[in-house]
């Protein structure tokens, strides 16, 4: 053993803090995305990315939501969408929303719900 204190270990977490991540900002420039949100690499990624805007688009190659990138990167989603603001900034990816269209078969399923604890 060394007579030095030790000053983290495995167990204590990321050394650089989420919110030193986004610079302390709790929004980016851009919409909100919503966690069901798909998001997709595009272009070819400049050199200079640090390495959570590389994992986001290696696990972007295919298109995945935004909740799905915030466990991949086990960050809190409010760090993945102001990074994912940032990038789509950058024009890095593409974010698209679910369709609105959806909105009628969502208002059928909850309907169904709401009959179904009824018949409880």
């Amino acid at each position: 053993m060394s007579d030095s204190p030790q000053w983290f270990d495995e167990d204590a977490g990321p050394v650089v803090r989420p919110y030193a991540l986004i610079r302390g900002r709790t929004r980016s420039s851009g919409d909100a995305f919503d966690l069901v949100a798909t998001v997709r690499a595009i272009g070819d990624p400049p050199g200079e990315l640090g390495p959570e805007q590389q994992l986001i688009l290696r696990a972007a190659r295919n298109p995945i939501s935004v909740a799905d990138l915030a466990v991949e990167l086990d960050l809190p989603v409010g760090v993945v969408r102001v990074l994912l603001g940032d990038m789509r900034d950058h024009g890095l990816i593409s974010v698209s929303s679910p369709s609105s269209g959806g909105s009628r078969s969502n208002e059928r399923i909850l309907k169904e719900v709401i009959n179904g604890l009824r018949a409880l």
